[in-house]
């Protein structure tokens, strides 16, 4: 397993109220990438993270709250670890700034700085957000309900298959992936999509292997990378995606994205989120 001891996991915490940019800490993406330097990467794709915990004061001290969404692109440096991405937005809180655009500038510039690469970010009204997100699934099959026997809960990518006489394009979904925290073996939840054209997943072989990642410690990032190319490697299809949407921990959830092509993940929530 990849030692992410140096990052702020597990570790005693000081809790800022002023605006500290220091507080994010980058882990460089090349750490958990099996991919050899100078080679280009099979996916291109982002991660979407969503914060609800966003506040700060206007210029009359008066509390002001969003949502924000922050897209990282999967070819930034780095990542950011998560609980120092609380702790910065932490350090807004009692912070006072002239507009909702003062914020959005301050965050944009420092988590672009931080990983490597530019960082589109929104910090949506509460109604606004409301509004634009509704909890829906994708069209596609729920993966969930299929009768399989399963004794494997660490990745195996020998549980993939395909049928090469039947060619399709369809999406297959699942609420079932659990992975853990690679520095405090906290349990990660997530629903899984994965729309695909080319010879036809099997089923049964997809869902053992979406639950083959129930003891798996690592970043969502790195296993929804793996995901993706496990996918490739086994199915040969000619067009790949791979959305997970995590759940929140401490008003934060990660959402990645993998793909074949440069699409934007599909807009949605689902009910746990």
């Amino acid at each position: 397993m990849v030692d992410y001891s140096e990052t702020g996991l597990g570790q005693e915490t000081a809790y800022s109220d002023q605006y500290d940019a220091s507080l994010l800490q980058p882990i460089a993406r090349s750490k958990a990438r099996q991919h050899a330097q100078g080679v280009s990467l099979p996916f291109v794709g982002c991660d979407v993270w969503t914060a609800f915990e966003v506040s700060w004061l206007n210029a009359e001290g008066l509390p002001q709250v969003a949502i924000g969404e922050f897209s990282f692109p999967c070819t930034s440096d780095s990542i950011i670890e998560s609980k120092s991405f609380k702790l910065y937005l932490n350090s807004i809180i009692q912070t006072s700034y002239d507009s909702k655009h003062s914020v959005v500038e301050l965050l944009t510039h420092d988590l672009s700085t931080a990983c490597g690469a530019p960082v589109d970010v929104i910090l949506y009204e509460l109604a606004e957000y409301a509004g634009f997100y509704v909890i829906s699934e994708p069209q596609g099959s729920c993966l969930d309900q299929r009768s399989v026997s399963i004794d494997c809960y660490h990745p195996d990518n020998t549980l993939l298959s395909t049928s090469p006489e039947n060619e399709v394009t369809e999406t297959l979904y699942s609420h079932l992936l659990k992975t853990n925290c690679p520095v405090t073996d906290q349990p990660d939840w997530a629903s899984l999509y994965i729309t695909y054209s080319g010879p036809q997943i099997d089923a049964d072989g997809l869902l053992k292997y979406i639950v083959s990642y129930r003891q798996h410690q690592d970043f969502h990032e790195q296993c929804v990378e793996q995901i993706f190319s496990d996918i490739m490697l086994r199915c040969s299809p000619s067009e790949l995606s791979v959305y997970a949407r995590y759940m929140r921990r401490g008003g934060l959830d990660i959402n990645p994205f993998r793909s074949t092509s440069r699409t934007i993940p599909p807009a949605l929530r689902q009910v746990r989120q």
